[in-house]
């Protein structure tokens, strides 16, 4: 079985709308992680304090025949195609330990 990650940088208050809809996709859940980033357009500041929107990292372990699917609705539903709403990308993984109790629920997409 080979797996690849999805990382969706998103505003928070896309984060959940976005979980939900991957996870109904066929995506078996999600790591969330709060962070905070730059990006092409300068941050705001109020008395020459940074006001940098807070963002989430979330992050998809999936099966790579569904990684696609998930990306497609991951961007579609956090609406990326409007200027500074998130970015997503895939990366490949070499090695998984620790999804033991999902490898039925793998081979039974997977069709073995």
């Amino acid at each position: 079985m080979r797996f690849k990650i999805i990382l969706a940088s998103v505003k928070t208050t896309l984060t959940d709308k976005i979980v939900d809809a991957a996870k109904a996709a066929g995506a078996t859940g999600a790591t969330i992680i709060p962070a905070r980033g730059t990006g092409i357009r300068e941050a705001k500041t109020f008395f020459g304090l940074s006001l940098e929107a807070q963002t989430d990292i979330i992050m998809f372990l999936l099966e790579e025949h569904i990684v696609d699917t998930i990306l497609e609705t991951i961007g579609r539903v956090g609406e990326f195609e409007k200027p500074g709403t998130g970015i997503a990308f895939v990366l490949p993984v070499d090695q998984v330990i620790g999804l033991e109790a999902q490898m039925d629920r793998f081979k039974k997409f997977a069709g073995e």
